[in-house]
């Protein structure tokens, strides 16, 4: 019981660590976000009447300009995207394999459900260890 209790404040304290860590990266991805919505309305609400009819005579804006269309279903700056970016800044945070550092050496069970490795168990001297995780579909 007193590990459980143990085990669970462990966790709780490395999740609070996590939040202050990711915040200020959070939030300067929300500031871009409704950046980038507050430019499209802006350039959606200045577009004056003159260029509307210059457009509609055949004088459109350039092809690479994609066009302005802002609505609700549209926007960048949701209660759903501010939820991914936060979900995928965690599961960054969290992730065991980390760029310069050894790979990560997971658990394996083998068919028979019987024994337990370790990945790099099965690595012989110097050769190569492949792990194929395809399909012959």
């Amino acid at each position: 019981m007193l590990h459980s209790l143990g085990v669970h404040t462990l966790q709780l304290l490395t999740q609070a660590a996590a939040c202050i860590l990711l915040f200020p990266r959070f939030l300067l991805t929300a500031v871009m976000l409704w950046l980038l919505d507050f430019l499209c309305i802006r350039k959606k609400m200045l577009t004056t009447p003159a260029a509307e009819e210059a457009a509609g005579a055949g004088e459109g804006p350039p092809p690479d300009d994609p066009p302005v269309c802002v609505s609700d279903s549209n926007r960048m700056f949701t209660l759903e995207s501010l939820k991914a970016v936060w979900h995928g800044q965690k599961l960054d945070f969290f992730k065991s394999a980390h760029v310069g550092s050894l790979a990560p050496n997971p658990e394996v069970i083998q068919l028979d459900g019987q024994k337990r490795l370790r990945i790099l168990d099965f690595a012989r001297g110097k050769r190569p260890l492949i792990l194929n995780f395809g399909s012959c579909t």
